[in-house]
């Protein structure tokens, strides 16, 4: 792995971002539930894109698996945060529940990053 520190950095504002605009937009999730769900993946998709942009600057070889590895992390990174966020206090859902309405969401991360890393692969 090119830089695991960066990764593990883009990994966190990967997860930061989204959050901090999910708190922004919360009063939508209960008026406009509908239009709340279609930002979220927007915002998560434009997050990975930025950040996987910066991380591939510094990758000169083995790219696919730079992808994989970045994806596997970034991923890794916001469930694992989500989990600790959302098992207990007001933010509290089932694993079940979590999984139906956020945790999905998060597949479209790897999905990003070993495309970044496909496309580059082909390239060279």
């Amino acid at each position: 792995m090119k830089s695991f520190k960066l990764a593990l950095l883009y990994g966190f504002l990967v997860w930061l971002i989204p959050f901090i605009v999910a708190v922004l937009i919360d009063p939508l999730r209960a008026t406009e539930r509908p239009f709340f769900e279609s930002i979220m993946p927007v915002v998560i998709t434009v997050c990975v894109v930025i950040f996987s942009i910066l991380y591939f600057k510094k990758v000169e070889h083995n790219f696919l698996r730079e992808g994989i590895q970045t994806g596997i992390i970034y991923f890794a990174m916001g469930i694992g945060i989500d989990l600790l966020a959302f098992s207990w206090g007001p933010m509290a859902m089932s694993l079940s529940d979590y999984m139906k309405d956020i945790g999905f969401t998060y597949l479209m991360i790897p999905a990003i990053t070993i495309g970044f890393g496909y496309l580059l692969m082909k390239r060279k």
